[in-house]
């Protein structure tokens, strides 16, 4: 079986303030809609944002509503000051810095916000993975 992740779906309150924020917080470029739910074609994969009913419907499971799942997603990029950059854009379109950004032990620099679902993010640079040219990172 080969290795891959297509899809990351987030469950949503309110669809149209979390396509204001991924839109105008992170930068993405919505390519799609359909009967509620926006998608965003990322380098190498696609994420979909979908109301928490929606997605608790259709994976047959109830929307018990937790803040935290045990999941965080992350943004590569390519140096401390796009990390800065990042977390202010997404903080002036409504993200929450969870934790500031600031230089990591193992010579990374990164800090985490968390969208207006309460989603966590971490923005962040690992000077030892590239960020290719159309956003992918590698880990060499």
């Amino acid at each position: 079986m080969d290795q891959r992740i297509s899809l990351v779906t987030l469950g949503v309150a309110d669809l149209e303030r979390s396509r204001t924020f991924y839109e105008d917080g992170l930068g993405f470029s919505k390519d799609n809609d359909e009967d509620g739910i926006a998608f965003y074609q990322l380098p190498g994969m696609i994420l979909a944002l979908w109301t928490r009913a929606g997605l608790a419907e259709d994976a047959r499971v109830e929307d018990t509503g937790a803040t935290f799942s045990g999941i965080a997603l992350a943004q590569n990029v390519g140096s401390p000051d796009e990390v800065d950059a990042v977390i202010e854009q997404a903080r002036a379109a409504g993200a929450t810095v969870l934790k500031p950004a600031e230089p990591i032990e193992w010579g990374g620099y990164s800090g985490y916000v968390a969208d207006p679902d309460g989603h966590p993010w971490e923005i962040a640079h690992n000077p030892f993975w590239t960020v290719q040219a159309d956003g992918r990172t590698t880990l060499r």
